[in-house]
C-alpha cells in the first residue's frame, strides 16, 4: 500500500486544458501505472490539500501560468527505419517529437525498407523500434497492389489502420493502387475495427497511366514549375473516386491524409453530409506557407501535394473551424540533404517532404496569433490531440486530460518568443523551411506516462521511455 501511495505525484497550473475549458487544476497521476488518478478543479486550498493528502502527496509541481495540455498525438510521421535510417530513425524522430510536446506518433508504412505491408514486415519494424523510442509509437499498415490478404492479419497484429497511394509514391517498394486494387482492399477491411487512409492525388479520373510533368518550357528552379505539375485537379480526382466507391463499404472509416487543395473540400463536405464515414487532415506547412512566398530554388518547401496559394491556405483554416477538416499533423517526411537538391535548387527532381515533427504547436500557435485571433489552445488541442487520438483508435488512452487516461502532458508557455534554428533540432537531417522563423510560444516540458522526457532547460531524458502501441487480437 505504501508503495502505491508513494508513486503518486501531482502537477498544477492556473491554466489546464480540461474538456472545453482552460481552468486552474491539480492533476494527480501514478508514476507506477503511468495514468491519471484524479483531476482536482476545486480552487479551495483546504479541499485541495485534503484530497492530495489522501494520495500521499505533500508537494505539487506548480507551473504557474504555463498551460498544461494533453500530450500531442501526431498521426502522420515517416520514421523510415529500417532501410532508410539515414533519412530518419526511431531515436532521432521520437526525440524531435518529445521536444515539441508530442507524446505519441504513428509511423507511416512507407519509406522504410521493407514497408509495413505484411505481418512479417511489421515485425521487422517492431524489432527496429524497440528500446529507442522517446515517445509512444504506433504503426500504420500499407495497402499496395496484391496484398489484400495481408490486411486483416495486420489488423490482428496491431496496426492502427492503413494508407495507400493513388499516385506514384516516390519509392519503388510502395506502388500506387488502381481502382481494382482499391476495391479488393476495401472489401477485406469493411467491418474491421480500422481506418483506410488515402494519399489523395490521382492522375486522371479514367485511371490512366498519364503522369503529371511540368511543361518543357518551365524551369526546374522555379516553384511554379513544381506547383503546376501537381494541380488541384489531382486531389479532386482522387477524392471523387473515394467518394464514388465509399457507399459500397459502409462499415469502414475513411480518411484523407494531408489535404492541401481547398477545391476538394466541397466533395468532402457532401460526402460527410450524406453519411459517408470520411474524415480529413491537413498539415502545419499548408496552414503556414503559401506558394507566393516560396523563392526560386527553395527546395526545402517541396512536398506532395504541394503548398498552394494564400487564398487556398485561408480556406483550409476555415475548413478547420467548420469541422470539414478534423486533424492537423506534421507529415514529417525527411530525407538526406542531397536528395533535397539544395545546391541545384531543382524542384522537379528534389525529394518531396518536409521535416517538422515536434514543431506543430509553436508553428500553429504562431500563425494563429498573427492571422486567426479566434483560435484558442482548446482548438489546437482538439485538432492535434483529441481528434488525432480518436483517428488512430487511442481515444481511451490519449488526447485529453481525464482520469484513467495516460499521464501524457505538454507544458506550454504561449508567451515565450524564440527563433527556429534547425541546427538545434533533434530530427536527423537539418533541412527545414522553418529555418530562421520567429515563433511565439515554446514547449517547456513533455511528460510521458508521468515521467519527464524533455525539458527546455535540460533537454531530453537519458533513457527512452516510449512504448510500442500494439493492440494485438487473437486470430
Amino acid at each position: 500500500m505504501s508503495q502505491a501511495v508513494s508513486s503518486n505525484q501531482a502537477i498544477s497550473s492556473n491554466k489546464v486544458v480540461i474538456n472545453d475549458e482552460i481552468i486552474p487544476a491539480v492533476i494527480v497521476y501514478s508514476t507506477a501505472s503511468g495514468v491519471i488518478v484524479d483531476v482536482i478543479t476545486s480552487t479551495d486550498l483546504v479541499e485541495r490539500t485534503m484530497k492530495l493528502k489522501l494520495y500521499g502527496i505533500t508537494t505539487v509541481r506548480d507551473f504557474g501560468d504555463m498551460v498544461i495540455m494533453p500530450g500531442l498525438v501526431d498521426a502522420h510521421v515517416h520514421l523510415n527505419e529500417p532501410g532508410r535510417t539515414d533519412w530518419e530513425g526511431f531515436e532521432t524522430g521520437t526525440k524531435a517529437a518529445a521536444s515539441g510536446g508530442v507524446t505519441t506518433v504513428i509511423d507511416m508504412p512507407l519509406n522504410a525498407i521493407p514497408p509495413t505491408t505484411t505481418v512479417e514486415n511489421l515485425n521487422i519494424k517492431i524489432d527496429a523500434a524497440r528500446d529507442q523510442c522517446w515517445v509512444d509509437v504506433g504503426f500504420w499498415g500499407g495497402v499496395i497492389p496484391g496484398n489484400e490478404d495481408d490486411l486483416v492479419p495486420l489488423v490482428n497484429n496491431g496496426v492502427r489502420g492503413f494508407k495507400c497511394f493513388m499516385i506514384e509514391s516516390g519509392v519503388d517498394e510502395f506502388p500506387a493502387v488502381k481502382l481494382p486494387d482499391l476495391k479488393k482492399a476495401l472489401g477485406k477491411l469493411n467491418g474491421q475495427p480500422t481506418i483506410m487512409m488515402f494519399h489523395a492525388e490521382q492522375e486522371g479520373h479514367d485511371h490512366d497511366d498519364e503522369k503529371a510533368t511540368p511543361p518543357a518550357e518551365e524551369v526546374p528552379e522555379s516553384y511554379s514549375t513544381f506547383l503546376n505539375s501537381r494541380p488541384d485537379q489531382l486531389e479532386v480526382n482522387a477524392i471523387k473516386t473515394i467518394v464514388d466507391v465509399a457507399p459500397e463499404y459502409p462499415d469502414l472509416k475513411l480518411h484523407i491524409v494531408h489535404l492541401a487543395s481547398a477545391e476538394a473540400l466541397l466533395l468532402v463536405q457532401k460526402a460527410r453530409a450524406s453519411g459517408i464515414k470520411l474524415s480529413a487532415e491537413t498539415c502545419f506547412h499548408y496552414l503556414t506557407f503559401h506558394s507566393e512566398m516560396i523563392p526560386d530554388k527553395a527546395t526545402p518547401y517541396k512536398c506532395c501535394p504541394p503548398i498552394r496559394k494564400e487564398d487556398n491556405k485561408k480556406s483550409l483554416w476555415n475548413a478547420l473551424f467548420q469541422n470539414d477538416i478534423q486533424t492537423v499533423v506534421s507529415d514529417h517526411s525527411p530525407c538526406t540533404p542531397q536528395l533535397k537538391k539544395l545546391d541545384a535548387g531543382d524542384f522537379v527532381s528534389a525529394w518531396g517532404g518536409i521535416a517538422s515533427v515536434g514543431l506543430g504547436l509553436p508553428v500553429i500557435w504562431t500563425e494563429a496569433n498573427k492571422y486567426y485571433p479566434d483560435v484558442t489552445l482548446l482548438d489546437i488541442c482538439r485538432w492535434m490531440s483529441l481528434n488525432t487520438a480518436a483517428q488512430v483508435g487511442l481515444q481511451d488512452r490519449k488526447g485529453s486530460i481525464e482520469v484513467g487516461k495516460d499521464a501524457d502532458f505538454c507544458i506550454f508557455d504561449p508567451q515565450q518568443p524564440w527563433i527556429f534554428d534547425q541546427g538545434q533540432m533533434h530530427f536527423k537531417n537539418k533541412v527545414s523551411p522553418y529555418e530562421g522563423r520567429q515563433m511565439n510560444g515554446r514547449v517547456m516540458e513533455t511528460i510521458l506516462a508521468g515521467q519527464s522526457v524533455y525539458t527546455a532547460s535540460e533537454g531530453l531524458s537519458k533513457e527512452p521511455r516510449g512504448k510500442l502501441l500494439l493492440n494485438r487480437r487473437n486470430n
